[in-house]
This record gives C-alpha cells, structure tokens and sequence, in this order.
C-alpha cells in the first residue's frame, strides 16, 4: 500500500514580500495537492543571501530524500542558471510563475511537467503588468496581517538587482485593498501592515495616478473599525502630501517609519543614483517629528559601498543622529553581477564589514536609549504571543503573564533589556 504524499516543504529568505508570497505558494500548492516536494523561495539582495540559499537547498534535499525540489524567488528570476546546475534541484521558477494556481496544478498532475520544462521555467518579468492575482488573508501573527498592494520598481539604483528579479512596479488597485482589509478585519485582525517593493510608487500604474498617501487616506477612511494601520517601508523622498498628512493626523497610522535612505553621504547617494541627498533625509525625518513627536524611524543603510572613503562613511554614521534613526537595517555592500556598482572602484571587503559592524554598534545603541526612554511610559500594545507585544512604535514588549493574543493592552513600561522592553 503507498503512503500518502507529504505535503511540501517551504524555506524562505529575505523581504516581508517574500514571506508573504511563500504563504500564497501554500496556498496554491495545497489546492492543487501537490505534495513530495521542497520550495525554496530565494533572496537577490546580497550575494550571501543567493549563499544561504544554496546552503539550505543541499540541507534540506539530504533531510527530504526523493523530494522534488524547487527553487523560485528573486535569485532564482535573476540567475537560474545557479540554481538548474545544482545537481539536488530539480526544477527552476520564475517569480511570476510562483503566484499562478496554473503551475502547481500542473507540477501536482500525472504528466512529468518538469521534464517539458528542461528544468526551468522563469519568464520575462519585466512583461508582468499586474500584481499576482492570488490574496491571502491572515498572513503574519494572529493579531497582525500584511497585505500586498505593489510589486516590482521603475528606479535602477546602482547596487540593486531586485527590479531585475521583480520586474516594474504594479499595484494592486484601492478597491481590491479595501475589499481584502475588511475581510482581515472581519476575521479579528487588529493590525494590518501595508507591504510592498518599492511602497511609495503605488498608484502610478492606475488610472489617475494616485499616490500612496491616497490609498492610506481611503483604507482609514472605509474601515473604519481597523485599529491599526502600519507601512511596511517608504521612499522619503517621494512621500506625497496625503502621506505626509495622515502621518502626521492620523492616530490609527502608526508612528513608525522605516525609511530607505542607504547612506548619509551625498556624493555615495549620487552614485547609488538614489533620488535624495542627505539634507532631504535630515529635513523629512525633522519635518515629520515635529508635526507627530512620537514617531520612530527606522532605516536601512550600506556600508562599504565602492569608493567610499571613511569620510563619507562618517557621514552615514552622522546621518543616524541627525535623522534620530533607532531601527537600523545594515548591508554590507555585496557586489551583484550586472549591477553599474559591481563595475566601479570596490572597497576591500573587510573594510565594508568593519565598517558595517560599527554602524550596528550605533543601532544597537540608539535601540538601547529608545528602551530606555521609554520606562515609566504607559503604551498600547498589541499582543502577538501570550507573553510578547508591540508598540506603536514596533518596540517589542514582554509580559510576565500571559495575555489575550490579538488585543490592545494599555501598559506601564517598567524596563528593558537592551532589545526588548518589559511591561509592570
């Protein structure tokens, strides 16, 4: 007699998108009853995270013997050829592939799919014109739930190779959004955080071209019965004056910006080809602060980019002051192939990590004032585990009893431990 087929199993590497579009493979695959097989969704952002991958690929064919497995995500999209000479995987996919109920139904049925595939299967990505069409309801932890409304980016940073795994930017219309928050609110979510590649160019694909800032606008003004709504990352510099004002009026936007600045120097910002300069970020971040005291920035930042000096990395290392940055995301810059900044002067790579470790000195730093500031305060915090929350500003709380997971617990700050606080 033969032994059911096991479901699949998932491995995932890099953004809060990638994580979200794993769920929906689970999804998919389950409706299709495919089973017998290992996803790999993989990371393009640095060449450690395509490493990694790899790295678990072998790990887990060992773990899952007679398994097929597949590899898909941004590495995947960006350089199959990587992956399809893996002796252990058996089938490359595209990232617009992943999301179609089409492919799992096909790999799930009799026909050796793979075989016609030779083994590959990724497609042009930059001909996506659309966001996947599969939605999910209740990704993340039971109280909070991310929602996918763009994908893909129009801008070509020098250092990034995502819109070559992602494709241009597309986004998911306002009244698909609105339909897909009241559902999660129906469903008991108190939390619903708004994901996406490149966040602040949604809307430039519809018709009228709106702005994030008027999504944001519709979303509070439609549901009203959500308590909170959270932005998963913005470009500053094209934060757009609806944006700015419903950050700066509306209690239920949480005060928690996650800023993609990269660096502090403007001469490495004209060479990432970023759209700001370093006065930009100091003026929105001050800006922003002054019209909502309470608001916590967060920020991801390169170190080591090619022809850096220490100069221009000091520069970086001000910036953190002078933005008042508490969350920092920090790269070591990682050359991708194709990349204009994989071409230009590299600084040693040894440099790139001890300057990295410096700025994570500094992070771990402010994180620590942020915590400390805050004992004494009272906060409303959302329960995700029965003895952890978050607060508004996306500290992390711990209580010494538990708590109702999914509701909103006003509590007095009574310490910290350097990366967490700790509730009376």
């Amino acid at each position: 007699m033969n032994s059911p087929a096991r479901p699949p199993v998932f491995a995932n590497f890099g953004c809060r998108l990638n994580a979200y579009e794993t769920e929906a493979m689970k999804e998919l695959t389950a409706a299709a009853g495919l089973g017998d097989a290992v996803v790999v969704n993989t990371c393009a952002v640095t060449a450690e995270a395509v490493r990694q991958a790899r790295q678990q690929i072998r790990k887990l064919s060992r773990e899952n013997p007679g398994a097929r497995v597949i590899v898909t995500g941004c590495a995947a999209q960006t350089e199959p050829e990587t992956f399809r000479a893996m002796p252990e995987v058996d089938l490359v996919l595209g990232n617009l592939e992943k999301m179609q109920g089409d492919t799992w139904a096909k790999l799930a049925g009799p026909a050796d799919f793979i075989g016609a595939t030779e083994g590959v299967m990724v497609n042009d990505i930059m001909s996506a014109t659309e966001t996947a069409g599969h939605l999910i309801d209740g990704f993340g932890a039971q109280a909070r739930a991310y929602v996918q409304v763009q994908n893909g980016c129009d801008h070509r940073c020098t250092f990034c190779i995502i819109p070559y795994g992602r494709g241009n930017s597309r986004s998911v219309p306002a009244g698909v959004v609105v339909e897909q928050v009241k559902r999660l609110v129906a469903a008991g979510y108190h939390e619903v955080v708004l994901t996406g590649v490149d966040m602040t160019s949604w809307g430039a694909d519809l018709p009228g071209s709106p702005r994030l800032g008027d999504l944001v606008q519709r979303l509070l003004r439609l549901v009203p019965d959500l308590p909170r709504l959270r932005i998963s990352s913005i470009d500053s510099i094209e934060a757009d004056p609806a944006l700015i004002e419903a950050i700066a009026q509306e209690p239920r936007l949480m005060p928690h910006l996650h800023l993609s600045l990269q660096a502090g120097d403007d001469m490495v910002l004209k060479r990432m080809k970023r759209r700001h300069l370093r006065d930009d970020a100091i003026r929105f971040c001050q800006d922003m602060r002054a019209a909502r005291p309470d608001i916590v920035y967060g920020a991801d930042i390169i170190a080591g980019f090619p022809t850096e000096t220490e100069a221009m990395f000091e520069n970086s290392l001000k910036l953190v002051e002078e933005c008042g940055l508490t969350w920092l995301h920090v790269f070591p810059y990682s050359p991708r192939k194709g990349t204009p900044a994989a071409r230009m002067p590299q600084v040693p790579k040894a440099v790139g990590k001890e300057r990295a470790a410096r700025l994570r000195a500094l992070g771990e730093a402010k994180v620590a004032a942020h915590l400390e500031a805050q004992i004494g305060r009272s906060h409303r915090v959302l329960t995700e585990k029965p003895q952890m929350g978050r607060t508004e500003g996306f500290a992390e709380v711990l209580f010494d009893a538990p708590q109702p997971v999914g509701t909103v617990i006003e509590t007095r700050i009574a310490g910290h431990d350097g990366t967490r606080l700790r509730a009376a």
